[in-house]
């Protein structure tokens, strides 16, 4: 028997909270009085850090641009994030938990402030579609290793 027994694994959340959160109407109010239907380009991303030992913050940022022509109609950023509290996980498994665990515990948080936002802007409320944050995290990892395997050898010795 060993002397060292297996740590239990420790996965908790801290906090959620929105981090930052923004509307802009620069054609404000003559865009309200068109009649055409705008189009919305929706931009999200996920990020982690290291806050302290065993503790990181995971963000999901939100990008909801309309416009209708050229000209903007609104702009949403937003950014929800969530303190969580990892310790004793192995390290293969800490990518896909901050990849994939995470974002799916805070992009709901998210979904609703930009919707409220976007509704107390004016506008009928868009609402963000589920995400499949296990096809995005696996896409990242395909084009990180497709990244690096087209590098030239002198760029990753550096």
């Amino acid at each position: 028997m060993s002397d060292q027994t297996p740590a239990n694994p420790v996965f908790q959340i801290q906090r959620v909270y929105l981090k930052e959160a923004s509307l802009e109407q620069p054609n404000s109010p003559a865009i309200l009085l068109e009649q055409e239907q705008p189009s919305v380009d929706i931009q999200l991303g996920v990020e982690a850090s290291p806050v302290t030992d065993g503790i990181f913050e995971v963000a999901v940022t939100a990008t909801v641009h309309t416009k209708i022509k050229d000209k903007t109609v609104f702009l949403v950023e937003a950014k929800q994030a969530g303190i969580f509290e990892i310790r004793d996980v192995p390290q293969d498994q800490m990518g896909p938990l901050m990849g994939i665990a995470c974002p799916q515990i805070v992009y709901p948080y998210l979904r609703g402030n930009v919707a409220d936002l976007i509704q107390r802007g004016g506008f009928p409320p868009v609402h963000l579609t589920e995400i499949n944050f296990q096809a995005m995290y696996e896409q990242q990892q395909q084009a990180q290793a497709a990244a690096s395997a087209n590098a030239p050898a002198s760029a990753l010795t550096q």
